[in-house]
């Protein structure tokens, strides 16, 4: 979508710090941490939220929870990290592309 943050994240369009990248995702730290370690992990393909994903995006969805130990680690979070996925205004998602934050190894400084 041309108005979306992260389609012009993934595009290049606006810098971003790159944890990782494929055909189908991209991983980038997020501008304004709340750990010392935060990224997101997005689908290349627009979804605007989790309520918006459908059977056909089980591989998608699959792959980038399977990716967030895999790079947690890269990033020095080898005891440990957490997930979320804010799904709605109401649930405090404020970028409508999903994305899976990673976070860990204390308060960012």
């Amino acid at each position: 979508m041309s108005d979306c943050i992260f389609c012009k994240i993934i595009a290049g369009e606006i810098p971003s710090r790159k944890v990782f990248e494929d055909d189908d995702v991209f991983a980038f730290h997020d501008i304004n941490p709340f750990a010392r370690v935060h990224f997101m992990i997005i689908p290349k393909l627009h979804i605007a939220s989790l309520a918006d994903a459908g059977p056909e995006h089980q591989a998608l969805l699959g792959k980038i929870l399977l990716l967030a130990p895999k790079l947690a680690y890269e990033q020095g979070l080898d005891s440990g990290f957490k997930t979320l996925v804010n799904t709605g205004r109401g649930g405090g998602q404020e970028v409508f592309h999903i994305h899976v934050h990673v976070f860990g190894g204390g308060p960012a400084a």
